[in-house]
């Protein structure tokens, strides 16, 4: 069965040359002896499929590095964008404690601890809503802990949200997806 290949050109052919049988080129060995024509064909489709099978490794190769450093960058920029948010104020630290009350083993006896900066805030809200989710809720200025995040202590054990820890949490799930 006769196929046709079609070669495409950037560029227009500025010249050409014919080979002939006596220069060793395809068309004077496919007239002198087809078994050889056949045997330089299936060579160069060996040599062409094992390029094939090497750009694909390669590919797969830097595929993964160029992944694993998209998330790398991705998680600076994440960092970067949430640490000029934190600078500029522009966070909601009722909603950050809610959260991690959310997280929280119990509802009784328990301590939050919070930088001096957003104490005041959270404070106002528990006043503001007397019945809201931050009733009952002791708050402690602690100077250890950043703006933005929060510390609770219950009698059943700690929990911190913590920007750091969020982000690399998920900078690992980041890495684990495919």
């Amino acid at each position: 069965m006769m196929q046709t290949l079609t070669v495409r050109l950037e560029k227009p052919i500025t010249s050409a040359k014919i080979l002939d049988g006596s220069a060793g080129g395809i068309t004077g060995r496919a007239q002198a002896d087809p078994e050889a024509q056949k045997a330089a064909f299936s060579q160069a489709y060996q040599a062409i499929n094992g390029v094939v099978t090497k750009l694909n490794q390669f590919y797969d190769k830097v595929f993964v590095e160029h992944k694993e450093e998209i998330a790398r960058l991705s998680m600076e920029i994440a960092r970067k964008i949430l640490m000029q948010k934190v600078e500029d104020g522009d966070y909601e630290i009722e909603s950050i404690v809610k959260e991690a009350l959310n997280n929280a083993p119990t509802r009784q006896d328990i301590v939050v601890h919070l930088n001096p900066e957003d104490l005041a805030q959270c404070q106002k809200a528990q006043q503001d809503e007397p019945d809201g989710a931050l009733t009952g809720v002791k708050f402690v200025s602690d100077s250890n802990i950043g703006r933005a995040e929060c510390l609770l202590e219950s009698p059943k054990g700690i929990i911190e949200s913590l920007i750091n820890e969020h982000l690399e949490r998920i900078g690992k799930a980041l890495k684990k997806a495919e």
